[in-house]
């Protein structure tokens, strides 16, 4: 029984791939997408950060220290600075989108640092490009602080004749150490890479076997799939997918890492374990939406749809917590919630899976209910498909 349930796998596996040779639509999916969503996607965030951001500067205080100010700006690798003699010519810049911001320097800000009073310069950002505007505020506050902070040591040394251990804590009596973690650049390609990776992985896989199950329900091919039992016309099918896409993962973990210099911090064989379980579970999800489907275009278009809304949902670009519950209780139905979890943990974290038990029981529970739900789907079409043929033959 068992070498005959091996022979069904190994008979629906080749069948997969000869119907796949033929299929155009799912081929490209599956064979060719992977490949160049990986290195496209990829290729525009290769950089992970910003570098010389161009910003407007305005210097009416014409002193030593708007001059410092300005060439430790400069000296940033984000920042470019151009010079504009008034407020007006670089306000205009920033309006016409040759600079995404400016940055003016009063008169008299030197002497009333000096004099231990407030002194204000002005940054602004054109915030409608988020990146660019948090990247200037980043470096350009950073800098700012610590300027203001040496004029003001300098002072309580050479005018208060105080030792520069009690200066420092005059100037700072808070000192915040700021320590980002993980992505110590707090760079946006770096957050977003490894994400984007698994989601590629994830929906051309899901693309391309629920327009394969799509495909069987088209061309009147359900009795020939599920010949040998629903159980095996599923897993049957899936081998296929599940050797392809453990492959591409494979690929993408020891390729385009390397490539795109993403970190990766966690045990490969734990995060390997988690792929395959992922994969696993998306194979039943996949062929349970495209038994939906009596068209292979539709179902490509309606998932290709689905891209966006399930990368949002996910709580990767977006905080699970601050999604409205609806939505909540519809992510927790995807298992790329808990596999992105689980993901993200191992492999910039360095977590490990022993860490997040309730999340990894949350993937397998999906699991088995995208299995039942699947088979009960498929079950209920061969049953109806019987039932009409044989009405009709009647007839």
């Amino acid at each position: 029984m068992k070498e005959k349930s091996q022979q069904s796998l190994i008979k629906l596996f080749l069948r997969e791939a000869r119907l796949i040779a033929k299929d155009h639509s799912v081929l490209l999916t599956v064979l060719i997408a992977p490949l160049l969503y990986a290195f496209f996607y990829g290729s525009i965030y290769i950089n992970k950060e910003e570098f010389e951001v161009k910003l407007a500067v305005v210097d009416d205080d014409q002193s030593q220290l708007s001059r410092l100010l300005q060439q430790n700006i400069d000296n940033s690798p984000i920042v470019d600075l151009i010079h504009f003699s008034n407020l007006k010519e670089a306000q205009e810049a920033m309006y016409s989108g040759n600079c995404q911001g400016y940055f003016y320097i009063p008169e008299g800000i030197e002497k009333n640092l000096l004099s231990l009073k407030q002194s204000n310069v002005v940054l602004a950002v054109n915030a409608a490009r988020f990146i660019p505007s948090s990247d200037l505020l980043m470096s350009v506050q950073q800098i700012c602080l610590t300027i203001g902070a040496g004029v003001r040591l300098q002072y309580f040394q050479k005018s208060e004749g105080m030792s520069t251990a009690a200066s420092m804590d005059n100037v700072m009596p808070v000192n915040l150490d700021y320590r980002p973690l993980f992505n110590e650049r707090s760079s946006y390609g770096a957050f977003l890479l490894p994400g984007l990776l698994a989601l590629i992985l994830q929906q051309t896989l899901l693309i391309g076997l629920s327009e394969s199950v799509a495909g069987e329900r088209q061309h009147f091919r359900l009795k020939d799939w599920l010949s040998d039992g629903i159980s095996n016309g599923i897993w049957g099918k899936g081998l296929f997918y599940l050797l392809l896409f453990s492959s591409y993962g494979f690929f993408f973990l020891n390729v385009n890492y390397k490539l795109l210099n993403l970190p990766m911090r966690g045990n490969g064989f734990e995060l390997g374990i988690l792929l395959l379980l992922f994969i696993i579970t998306l194979i039943p999800m996949a062929q349970f939406i495209g038994s939906f489907f009596k068209s292979q275009l539709i179902c490509l278009q309606v998932m290709a749809f689905s891209t966006y809304p399930i990368f949002l949902i996910t709580g990767y670009s977006w905080p699970f917590e601050s999604l409205p519950v609806v939505l909540r209780w519809l992510s927790n139905l995807l298992p790329t919630t808990p596999f992105i979890a689980m993901y993200t943990g191992i492999v910039q974290s360095g977590a490990s899976l022993r860490e997040t038990p309730s999340t990894l029981l949350h993937l397998m529970m999906l699991l088995v209910f995208y299995s039942t739900v699947c088979h009960l789907r498929l079950l209920y079409l061969s049953t109806t498909d019987f039932r009409r043929k044989k009405r009709f033959s009647f007839l």
